[in-house]
C-alpha cells in the first residue's frame, strides 16, 4: 500500500465477505456497484427459494456475471442455504468442486427470507462434522429468534446460549460470525481467536459502524436505517470501530449490502437491510479517517478476508480520493421502485477510482 496522505489513498483491490444481490431487476441493477469496487464478494443464498444445491448455485453465479459489466473482473462465490435437511454430500461435493465456499446458517426466521433457515443446531450436527473434516467455513447470522428476547439483546444471547455450546462441540469448525453488532461480540471474536487462530473470523458493515441505534429515530422513524442485526448502543459502536481499526486478523469487510425497493422499506411493515454497495469503500475509509487510522484499512479490507479463507489476495488495486461532498442518487431499478443507498441524505467526502 502506498503512504496514506490526508486525501489520497491507494490499497490493494478489496474484497466485500457479504453481499445480498437479490436477484432478477434488483440484482442487474446492483450487482455493478459491488463489481467496481471488490474483486470478490460471499454471495448470499437466501433466495426464494433458496440456494441449496450445487446445479442452483451455478446458475445463480451465472445470472450475477451476466450483470458485470464487460470491462471488470469480478469473481462471486457461492454459498449454500443451511436447512434442517441439508445433504452434507452435495455441500462437500460443491465445496470440492469450488462451486461453494462457505455454508450460510440462518437461525429459522432471523431475518429476510430465512423462513428455511435451521429451527435446531442439533439437526445439522451430521452436516457440520463433516464440514469440519473438510475444512469448509460456517457463515452465521448470529441472533436468536426467541420473541420474548429483547431485539437489542438477540446477538449477546446468542453467542452465550448457541454459539458457545456449537463450538465447544465442533472446536475445529471454521466460523464467521457476521455482521457483528456488539461489545460481546468483539470481545468473544477476539478471545476465541487468541485460543484458536484461524477457527473464527468477523465481518463488520459500514453502516454498523456509522450509525447507534438513536440514529434510526433521529427526527422520526428512519425506514432506510432499519436492519438485522439492528444497530445497538453506541458503546457497542465504539467497540467496533475499534475492532476494524485494530487490523487484527479475525476482524474483515463485509458490507452486509441489502437492497430493498423504496416502496418496501416505507411500507407499514418495513424490510430489513441497508443498501450500501454504491458507497461502500467511500464510508470505510470516511470511518477510518475519523480514527486517524487510514493505514490500517487496507488490512481490514484487502488483507484479513483472503488470509481467513486462504485466498491470495488480489492482484490490482484502487485508490480513494477526498473529494467535496458529493451527495448519492438513487438506484433505479427496471419496472420497479428506485433503491435508496445508504448515506443518500448525507453524502460522501470520498471517491474510488
Amino acid at each position: 500500500m502506498s503512504t496514506p496522505t490526508p486525501n489520497n489513498l491507494t490499497l490493494i483491490r478489496p474484497d466485500d465477505w457479504h453481499v445480498h444481490f437479490r436477484d432478477d431487476a434488483i440484482l442487474q441493477a446492483v450487482v455493478p456497484y459491488t463489481a467496481s469496487q471488490f474483486g470478490r464478494a460471499i454471495v448470499m443464498p437466501n433466495l426464494m427459494p433458496p440456494i441449496t444445491s450445487i446445479s442452483a448455485a451455478n446458475s445463480y453465479r451465472d445470472r450475477i456475471l451476466a450483470a458485470v459489466p464487460e470491462d471488470i473482473s469480478f469473481d462471486p462465490l457461492m454459498t449454500a442455504y443451511l436447512t434442517d435437511t441439508t445433504d452434507s454430500n452435495e455441500l462437500a461435493e460443491g465445496y470440492e468442486q469450488g462451486v461453494f465456499t462457505a455454508v450460510k446458517l440462518y437461525p429459522a426466521n432471523a431475518t429476510t427470507n430465512s423462513s428455511h433457515g435451521v429451527s435446531d443446531l442439533h439437526n445439522v450436527y451430521g452436516v457440520l462434522e463433516k464440514m469440519q473434516s473438510i475444512g469448509m467455513p460456517l457463515l452465521i447470522h448470529g441472533e436468536v429468534t426467541d420473541p420474548t428476547i429483547d431485539i437489542f439483546d438477540r446477538e449477546a444471547v446468542f453467542i452465550e446460549t448457541i454459539l458457545q455450546p456449537l463450538i465447544h462441540d465442533f472446536r475445529e469448525l471454521r466460523i464467521v460470525l457476521e455482521h457483528v453488532t456488539t461489545e460481546e461480540a468483539v470481545e468473544f471474536v477476539t478471545d476465541r481467536h487468541a485460543s484458536a487462530p484461524g477457527k473464527i473470523g468477523a465481518t463488520i458493515t459500514a453502516h454498523h459502524l456509522m450509525i447507534n441505534r438513536t440514529d434510526i429515530f433521529r427526527g422520526g422513524i428512519r425506514p432506510h436505517l432499519y436492519c438485522l442485526p439492528i444497530a445497538k448502543r453506541e458503546r457497542h459502536r465504539l467497540a467496533l470501530r475499534k475492532a476494524a481499526i485494530s487490523g487484527e486478523g479475525p476482524f474483515f469487510l463485509g458490507t452486509d449490502t441489502a437492497p430493498h425497493s423504496i416502496s418496501a422499506k416505507e411500507s407499514n411493515c418495513g424490510c430489513a437491510g441497508i443498501f450500501s454497495s454504491p458507497v461502500a469503500m467511500q464510508a470505510y475509509a470516511q470511518v477510518f479517517d475519523e480514527e486517524n487510522a487510514l493505514e490500517k484499512l487496507e488490512d481490514f479490507a484487502s488483507r484479513n478476508g483472503p488470509a481467513f479463507y486462504g485466498l491470495p489476495e488480489n492482484e490490482d488495486t484502487i485508490t480513494l480520493r477526498r473529494c467535496e461532498r458529493n451527495s448519492v442518487d438513487r438506484v433505479s431499478v427496471s419496472g420497479e421502485d428506485d433503491v435508496m443507498p445508504f448515506l443518500a441524505e448525507e453524502g460522501i467526502i470520498w471517491s474510488v477510482n
